[in-house]
């Protein structure tokens, strides 16, 4: 068992980890480039945001899949989700966006609050929904969000499917120099904490009726890579359990042999 684990364990990353892909081959513009087979994705697990809104405990999206890469002189992100419809229209009556969202300390010095940041301690935000496309924000605690005039991101989205298994691709990007002040420094100072929200509209999700994420974080100034801790710890453990079982049946087989 040791000596099957091992080697991948010093390899390891922690859980937590999203690991960045420095210059891949291939375009990365949107969700169906050639690119992005070649960068590495983590699935992030989601679950509904603490909130006093109605109902924000009833939130439909489970899970969002996380590519990220660099440039020279860009960062990119692909999330993907499974989302059985497409909702594109709020004009209709109680009609609702499917919508996604990316967070970042706005200053990297310290973890803010993951509800939106706090007064002190403020977060960048990368908003992109289906009716108005690309937002930039800046909040400091929930009910806070200030838009930038000038998002200095862009996105490219693409929805893929039908018949209830529709699954959408959303692409951001911006500049790794941070264009003024309040916007993240995206650069190789250490590790770049990171956090999701998905909308699904036709489940009524909408502002704090959201589906979130844990804090994340990109090793932007590198880090160890391969498969996280978590996957690997829960193989020690399978390996084990079946190492113990067989040494126990193995001693019940002696035991009988020699009674008989």
């Amino acid at each position: 068992v040791l000596s099957t684990v091992a080697a991948p364990l010093a390899s390891a990353r922690p859980a937590h980890e999203i690991p960045v892909v420095e210059d891949p081959e291939g375009d990365l513009d949107t969700p169906t480039a050639d690119g992005w087979a070649d960068v590495p994705a983590s699935d992030v697990p989601l679950t509904s945001a603490a909130s006093s809104v109605p109902n924000a405990d009833d939130t439909s999206i489970e899970e969002v899949n996380v590519q990220a890469a660099t440039t020279d002189d860009r960062l990119y992100l692909r999330l993907e989700w499974a989302d059985a419809t497409r909702d594109v229209n709020a004009s209709e009556i109680r009609g609702f966006t499917d919508a996604v969202a990316v967070q970042f300390p706005a200053n990297r010095s310290s973890r803010p609050p993951i509800a939106m940041g706090g007064q002190d301690n403020r977060v960048n935000v990368w908003y992109w929904g289906s009716d108005v496309g690309t937002q930039e924000l800046l909040a400091g605690g929930a009910g806070s969000t200030t838009p930038f005039q000038n998002p200095a991101i862009e996105t490219n989205a693409s929805y893929q499917g039908s018949g209830g298994n529709g699954t959408w691709s959303v692409v951001y990007s911006r500049s790794l120099d941070a264009p003024s002040e309040n916007r993240t420094a995206i650069d190789e100072s250490g590790d770049l904490d990171v956090a999701f929200a998905v909308w699904n509209g036709s489940n009524g999700e909408r502002a704090g009726r959201k589906a979130v994420s844990e804090w994340y974080y990109f090793p932007m100034s590198g880090g160890p890579g391969g498969p996280p801790y978590q996957t690997l710890l829960w193989t020690v453990a399978g390996l084990a359990v079946v190492a113990v079982t067989a040494v126990t049946a193995f001693g019940i087989y002696r035991a009988g042999g020699g009674a008989s």
